[in-house]
């Protein structure tokens, strides 16, 4: 579904260029959950944006589901650790933005409702469609993102630390609906996260990330869990603590922050 060849991004800074990544090579399978992981800095964003096509690579080329990746488009939405949603519209109305700019030309305003009332359903917010970002939860608010993105029917969805501003409770709700949500609809999910637990319970495969500049993927591991996945199961599951010991072991004894040093 998506192939990463060869790709590099500078960017000119005030400071002169500043070489964000170097050489990522990287095949992302049609359903398949990825999660990306490293230090700050490390440009794990910057690889979410090129993927969605917010910014350029400076050389390489990026496709998605055969097409070259030239600018955003429906085909990849994306959910962003702050929700993003419009503080005068309901939560219904939000996510009907979006249908009605990938929908809207070619379906009913009762097609383009009925899409949006099934959405909410799907992320547990319908009771809450009438409702303004303000007066619901951080939580809701995310679950109505997560929504808006899944409304337009994605081949990929691009996540950018969707739950690293929830507290703990709300984020292990959310990972867990997650997980449902994506069983249900086979979608193919590309997440950046700081936390490693989120990632071996999500992903399939986890992309470990080397320290920038000039960062590259350094190791991938392969999450041998099936599915569907209980976190209570888990925790004592011997494949998942190798999983864990893995990515923290390439994390904080292999490739540690420099300003740890």
């Amino acid at each position: 579904m998506i192939e990463v060849q060869n790709a590099e991004m500078v960017f000119d800074t005030n400071r002169g260029r500043f070489h964000a990544l170097r050489d990522i090579k990287l095949h992302i399978g049609k359903g398949e959950f990825v999660a990306l992981i490293g230090h700050s800095g490390c440009g794990k964003s910057t690889l979410l944006n090129l993927i969605a096509g917010l910014i350029q690579p400076t050389s390489g080329v990026l496709i998605c589901d055969g097409r070259e990746i030239a600018k955003p488009g429906p085909e990849r939405a994306v959910v962003f650790q702050n929700h993003s949603l419009l503080p005068w519209l309901s939560c219904f109305d939000n996510v009907m933005l979006a249908v009605e700019r990938v929908f809207g030309d070619r379906e009913s305003k009762s097609q383009l409702r009925t899409r949006v009332n099934a959405t909410l359903e799907l992320v547990g917010m319908a009771h809450a469609a009438g409702k303004r970002p303000g007066e619901i939860s951080g939580g809701m608010k995310q679950r109505i993102g997560i929504a808006r993105a899944l409304a337009m029917e994605p081949k990929v969805l691009l996540m950018d630390e969707p739950f690293g501003a929830l507290d703990a409770l709300t984020r292990a709700k959310l990972q867990d609906e997650l997980l449902a949500i994506v069983a249900r609809t086979g979608s193919t999910v590309v997440m950046v996260t700081h936390d490693v637990d989120e990632a071996v319970l999500l992903s399939d495969r986890i992309v470990m990330m080397t320290n920038g500049p000039a960062a590259t993927i350094g190791e991938i591991l392969d999450v041998k869990l099936a599915r569907p996945r209980d976190r209570i199961a888990l925790a004592e599951d011997p494949d998942y603590m190798h999983a864990r010991k893995a990515v923290i072991d390439f994390l904080y004894t292999r490739h540690s922050h420099p300003a740890a040093a």
